[in-house]
Protein backbone atom coordinates (compact mmCIF):
# COMPACT_ATOMS: atom_id res chain seq x y z
CA UNK A 1 0.00 0.00 0.00
CA UNK A 2 1.46 3.56 -0.72
CA UNK A 3 1.48 6.02 2.07
CA UNK A 4 1.09 9.46 1.66
CA UNK A 5 1.77 12.76 3.63
CA UNK A 6 -1.14 15.40 3.37
CA UNK A 7 -0.92 18.99 4.60
CA UNK A 8 -4.21 20.77 5.53
CA UNK A 9 -3.69 24.05 4.88
CA UNK A 10 -6.41 27.51 5.29
CA UNK A 11 -7.19 30.44 7.00
CA UNK A 12 -8.47 30.34 10.53
CA UNK A 13 -11.49 28.90 11.23
CA UNK A 14 -11.48 27.11 7.52
CA UNK A 15 -12.02 23.59 9.24
CA UNK A 16 -8.76 22.24 9.31
CA UNK A 17 -8.95 20.40 12.67
CA UNK A 18 -12.11 19.39 11.71
CA UNK A 19 -11.28 17.73 8.84
CA UNK A 20 -7.73 15.90 9.87
CA UNK A 21 -9.40 14.04 12.60
CA UNK A 22 -12.42 12.86 10.51
CA UNK A 23 -9.93 11.87 7.61
CA UNK A 24 -7.72 10.30 9.92
CA UNK A 25 -10.50 8.42 11.53
CA UNK A 26 -11.96 7.55 8.15
CA UNK A 27 -8.67 6.12 6.19
CA UNK A 28 -6.97 5.09 9.73
CA UNK A 29 -4.17 7.51 8.84
CA UNK A 30 -1.99 9.02 11.69
CA UNK A 31 -3.10 12.80 12.40
CA UNK A 32 -1.11 15.77 13.90
CA UNK A 33 -2.34 19.04 15.35
CA UNK A 34 -1.41 22.42 15.88
CA UNK A 35 1.13 22.51 19.51
CA UNK A 36 -1.87 25.31 21.68
CA UNK A 37 -1.89 24.11 24.73
CA UNK A 38 1.63 23.29 25.22
CA UNK A 39 2.78 25.91 23.32
CA UNK A 40 4.92 27.90 25.64
CA UNK A 41 4.59 31.55 24.02
CA UNK A 42 1.06 31.68 22.67
CA UNK A 43 -0.61 33.46 25.48
CA UNK A 44 2.46 35.83 25.75
CA UNK A 45 2.22 36.54 22.12
CA UNK A 46 -1.97 37.28 22.33
CA UNK A 47 -0.98 39.83 25.09
CA UNK A 48 1.75 41.63 23.27
CA UNK A 49 2.44 40.45 19.96
CA UNK A 50 5.24 42.80 18.69
CA UNK A 51 7.60 42.08 21.49
CA UNK A 52 6.68 38.05 20.99
CA UNK A 53 6.41 37.15 17.43
CA UNK A 54 9.87 36.07 16.73
CA UNK A 55 9.51 33.87 19.69
CA UNK A 56 6.47 32.32 18.68
CA UNK A 57 7.61 32.12 14.98
CA UNK A 58 10.45 30.47 16.02
CA UNK A 59 9.13 27.89 18.44
CA UNK A 60 6.66 26.84 15.21
CA UNK A 61 9.03 26.61 13.45
CA UNK A 62 10.93 23.88 15.05
CA UNK A 63 7.51 22.09 16.53
CA UNK A 64 6.09 21.93 12.92
CA UNK A 65 9.39 20.94 11.23
CA UNK A 66 10.12 17.77 13.85
CA UNK A 67 6.41 17.27 13.26
CA UNK A 68 6.86 17.12 9.59
CA UNK A 69 10.31 14.73 9.75
CA UNK A 70 8.24 12.43 12.08
CA UNK A 71 5.10 12.07 9.90
CA UNK A 72 7.06 11.24 6.56
CA UNK A 73 9.16 8.61 8.68
CA UNK A 74 6.47 7.33 9.98
CA UNK A 75 4.92 3.53 7.85
CA UNK A 76 1.48 4.60 8.07
CA UNK A 77 0.02 7.35 5.70
CA UNK A 78 -0.27 10.41 7.52
CA UNK A 79 -2.24 14.07 7.92
CA UNK A 80 -1.18 17.50 9.47
CA UNK A 81 -3.54 20.22 10.04
CA UNK A 82 -1.44 23.40 9.46
CA UNK A 83 1.65 23.08 7.17
CA UNK A 84 5.07 24.37 8.26
CA UNK A 85 5.51 26.43 4.72
CA UNK A 86 1.83 28.18 6.41
CA UNK A 87 4.29 29.74 9.18
CA UNK A 88 6.33 31.89 6.61
CA UNK A 89 4.48 32.45 3.63
CA UNK A 90 1.03 33.63 5.61
CA UNK A 91 1.32 34.45 9.23
CA UNK A 92 5.15 35.69 9.89
CA UNK A 93 4.67 37.84 6.61
CA UNK A 94 1.33 39.25 8.30
CA UNK A 95 2.83 39.96 11.40
CA UNK A 96 5.69 41.43 9.37
CA UNK A 97 2.95 43.54 7.63
CA UNK A 98 1.31 45.01 10.77
CA UNK A 99 4.34 45.62 12.09
CA UNK A 100 4.73 43.12 14.87
CA UNK A 101 7.51 41.74 13.60
CA UNK A 102 11.08 43.81 12.49
CA UNK A 103 12.52 43.67 9.09
CA UNK A 104 15.76 42.30 11.19
CA UNK A 105 13.90 39.76 13.07
CA UNK A 106 11.76 38.75 9.70
CA UNK A 107 14.99 38.62 7.62
CA UNK A 108 16.49 36.23 10.88
CA UNK A 109 13.43 34.31 10.67
CA UNK A 110 13.13 33.77 7.08
CA UNK A 111 16.54 32.89 6.56
CA UNK A 112 16.63 29.80 9.44
CA UNK A 113 13.06 28.96 7.67
CA UNK A 114 14.63 28.32 3.98
CA UNK A 115 17.28 26.40 5.98
CA UNK A 116 15.44 23.77 7.60
CA UNK A 117 12.30 23.56 4.84
CA UNK A 118 15.23 23.09 2.59
CA UNK A 119 16.23 19.09 3.56
CA UNK A 120 12.32 18.13 4.43
CA UNK A 121 10.58 15.42 2.74
CA UNK A 122 8.26 16.95 0.27
CA UNK A 123 4.35 15.93 0.43
CA UNK A 124 2.41 14.26 -1.26
CA UNK A 125 -0.77 16.79 -1.73
CA UNK A 126 -1.72 19.82 -0.17
CA UNK A 127 -5.33 20.15 0.54
CA UNK A 128 -6.04 24.03 0.76
CA UNK A 129 -9.41 24.74 2.14
CA UNK A 130 -11.13 27.89 1.51
CA UNK A 131 -14.43 29.97 2.52
CA UNK A 132 -15.67 33.31 2.49
CA UNK A 133 -14.39 36.04 5.19
CA UNK A 134 -17.88 36.54 6.55
CA UNK A 135 -18.05 32.82 7.00
CA UNK A 136 -14.81 32.71 9.22
CA UNK A 137 -16.04 35.41 11.36
CA UNK A 138 -19.35 33.37 12.11
CA UNK A 139 -17.25 30.32 13.06
CA UNK A 140 -14.78 32.10 15.02
CA UNK A 141 -17.50 33.62 16.62
CA UNK A 142 -19.35 30.18 17.31
CA UNK A 143 -16.66 28.59 18.39
CA UNK A 144 -16.30 31.53 21.27
CA UNK A 145 -12.10 30.95 21.88
CA UNK A 146 -11.15 34.04 23.90
CA UNK A 147 -7.87 34.33 22.02
CA UNK A 148 -9.85 34.57 19.15
CA UNK A 149 -11.76 37.74 19.91
CA UNK A 150 -9.85 40.16 18.59
CA UNK A 151 -9.62 38.72 14.54
CA UNK A 152 -11.20 40.94 12.58
CA UNK A 153 -12.42 40.95 8.69
CA UNK A 154 -9.71 42.61 7.45
CA UNK A 155 -6.75 40.64 9.05
CA UNK A 156 -8.34 37.65 8.06
CA UNK A 157 -9.16 39.12 4.21
CA UNK A 158 -5.26 39.99 4.44
CA UNK A 159 -4.18 36.45 5.06
CA UNK A 160 -5.93 34.93 2.15
CA UNK A 161 -4.65 37.48 -0.22
CA UNK A 162 -1.09 35.93 1.21
CA UNK A 163 -2.77 32.21 0.63
CA UNK A 164 -3.57 33.60 -2.88
CA UNK A 165 -0.18 34.59 -3.79
CA UNK A 166 1.47 31.49 -1.92
CA UNK A 167 -0.39 29.17 -3.84
CA UNK A 168 0.28 30.86 -6.90
CA UNK A 169 3.58 29.69 -6.94
CA UNK A 170 3.27 26.78 -4.69
CA UNK A 171 5.14 23.50 -6.64
CA UNK A 172 6.48 21.10 -3.77
CA UNK A 173 3.40 19.00 -4.53
CA UNK A 174 -0.24 18.85 -6.04
CA UNK A 175 -2.81 20.77 -4.58
CA UNK A 176 -6.49 20.56 -3.81
CA UNK A 177 -8.73 23.56 -3.52
CA UNK A 178 -12.00 22.93 -1.50
CA UNK A 179 -14.31 25.31 -0.58
CA UNK A 180 -16.03 24.70 2.77
CA UNK A 181 -18.83 26.80 3.39
CA UNK A 182 -21.28 24.53 2.13
CA UNK A 183 -19.47 21.34 3.20
CA UNK A 184 -20.18 19.99 6.46
CA UNK A 185 -18.31 17.38 7.00
CA UNK A 186 -18.84 17.37 10.67
CA UNK A 187 -22.44 16.16 10.56
CA UNK A 188 -22.84 15.27 7.08
CA UNK A 189 -21.55 12.11 6.50
CA UNK A 190 -21.89 11.96 2.46
CA UNK A 191 -19.91 15.60 2.71
CA UNK A 192 -16.86 14.04 4.14
CA UNK A 193 -17.17 11.03 1.59
CA UNK A 194 -17.07 13.62 -0.90
CA UNK A 195 -14.00 15.13 0.30
CA UNK A 196 -12.59 12.05 1.23
CA UNK A 197 -12.87 10.90 -2.78
CA UNK A 198 -11.31 13.98 -3.97
CA UNK A 199 -8.88 13.74 -1.64
CA UNK A 200 -7.49 9.86 -2.76
CA UNK A 201 -8.44 10.80 -6.59
CA UNK A 202 -5.80 13.64 -6.20
CA UNK A 203 -3.25 11.27 -5.26
CA UNK A 204 -3.47 9.02 -7.49
CA UNK A 205 -3.27 11.45 -10.07
CA UNK A 206 -7.27 11.93 -10.86
CA UNK A 207 -8.20 15.21 -12.30
CA UNK A 208 -9.73 17.11 -9.05
CA UNK A 209 -13.15 19.68 -8.61
CA UNK A 210 -13.18 22.77 -6.68
CA UNK A 211 -16.10 23.37 -4.83
CA UNK A 212 -17.67 26.58 -5.80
Amino acid sequence: MTKHLVLVAGNIAAGKTSLTERIGARLGWRTAFESVADNPYLSDFYADMRRWSFHLQVFFLGHRAQQHLELAGCPESAIADRSIYEDAHIFARALHHMGNLSERDYRSYRMAFELVTRGLPHPDLLLYLRAPVYVLLERIRNRGRGMESGITGDYLSLLEAFYDEWLATFDLCPVLTIRTDDLDFVHEPRHLDIVTRRIQDKLVGREDVVFS
